[in-house]
């Protein structure tokens, strides 16, 4: 086992892989003032990633949850169902949305009435929907991070030549020398899909889940990639174009949840501008032309890694466009229906139907819904 690690690891590390042409990893050693990346350090961006997730929960706790009660967000406690086994296994392993002939074959299996088993699989949807405060200090998260970034980002980049001219960031390459401020740009970023991708179980969950699983996995892979292969100036430059029109969406998504609806409107307006300028025009025309038409005038015989790093480049512009479509969709409905809604995200239904409206069931079965009585004293749990 040891002999096919280090046969693979041999592989993966071979210089025609990531070098151009008559360049090793010896010449990558730091000297004369020069600093280079080193993969090693990449290491470091799973501990970055939990001292994220430390400053989210404390950020979430203590300044997200004050924001949305400032904004008019209550903390609203959802009523879960009296346990029961026989509906909690229908819900589970058959179906979450029930006919209403299902219904009322499971309200005489359980022995109580249709509307107390209506409002069991209600309740027991909703359990599984993320309150308002939850998506709130969500979106906050996001919106801190991706504001912090896209101005970091453009401190580091504002003076330096290739911001304005792409061409200077292939000059002098492959020898082109680490900045700190590159550095901690790079760690920050991908300790931060770390720990998007750590938390996916717990964030709300929307319809474009595998998408974000998918995005989470390519930006890691393209950012550690690039460190490896000293592409860190387009690197800072693929992450700056992404930030800047991310923290305009997280905002919209914090004064929708507060109902404050004219805010939202025109943030998601101005988030729609951002994302079509850098997305869909900025990353194929600006950044996919300096990785795909300029290292060709640098070299003639093109490295493995410019196959690899494309690649991962056009699966994040199939992405976009992807994303594109769906902001595009809601714009439209905007336009013509004046309705604002993310299809992505699932609504919580009303529980209208209290508990002293119900009938208390004949006779109680320890395994059905029981009394209206039990089903009152599970609204206090």
């Amino acid at each position: 086992m040891a002999h096919i690690l280090k046969t693979l690891n041999s592989w993966f590390w071979w210089e025609n892989i990531w070098m151009p042409v008559n360049v090793t990893w010896a010449h990558f050693v730091d000297r004369d003032g020069l600093v280079f990346p080193k993969p090693h350090q990449l290491y470091a961006t799973i501990p970055y990633a939990f001292i994220l997730l430390i400053i989210r929960f404390f950020s979430e706790r203590y300044v997200a949850i004050p924001l949305a009660k400032a904004l008019g967000i209550k903390n609203v406690r959802r009523v879960k169902p009296q346990p029961n086994p026989v509906l909690e296994s229908y819900f589970r392993e058959c179906s979450k949305h029930p006919s209403q002939s299902e219904i009322q074959g499971l309200a005489k299996k359980c022995n109580c009435t249709v509307r107390l088993v209506e409002k069991w699989f209600r309740r027991r949807r909703n359990l599984e929907i993320p309150t308002v405060l939850r998506k709130f200090q969500e979106a906050f998260w996001r919106f801190s991070f991706y504001l912090t970034s896209s101005i970091a980002g453009f401190i580091f980049l504002y003076d330096k030549p290739w911001f304005y001219d792409i061409w200077q960031s292939w000059v002098g390459y492959p020898f082109q020398t680490l900045l700190p401020s590159q550095y901690w740009y790079y760690m920050a970023e991908i300790s931060f899909y770390w720990s998007l991708l750590f938390t996916l179980g717990i964030d709300n969950k929307r319809k474009d889940f595998l998408a974000h699983v998918v995005h989470h996995l390519a930006a890691i892979g393209l950012m550690s990639g690039s460190w490896c292969g000293n592409y860190v100036r387009l690197g800072t430059l693929v992450m700056f174009v992404h930030d800047t029109a991310d923290f305009w969406l997280e905002a919209a998504k914090m004064f929708n949840y507060a109902r404050w609806e004219k805010t939202c409107n025109m943030l998601f307006i101005i988030f729609s501008i951002a994302f079509f300028i850098t997305r869909i025009i900025l990353f194929p025309f600006w950044i996919l032309r300096a990785t795909l038409y300029q290292p060709t005038y640098y070299s003639t015989t093109p490295v493995i890694a410019y196959f690899l790093f494309n690649g991962q480049l056009l699966i994040l512009q199939g992405l976009h466009l992807y994303w594109g479509y769906l902001i595009f969709k809601i714009l439209r409905r905007f336009i013509f229906l004046k309705d604002l809604k993310d299809d992505r995200s699932d609504e919580e239904e009303e529980d209208s139907v209290t508990d002293n409206e119900e009938e208390p069931a004949k006779n109680g079965n320890k395994n059905g819904c029981g009394s209206s009585k039990h089903l009152l004293n599970s609204s206090h749990h």
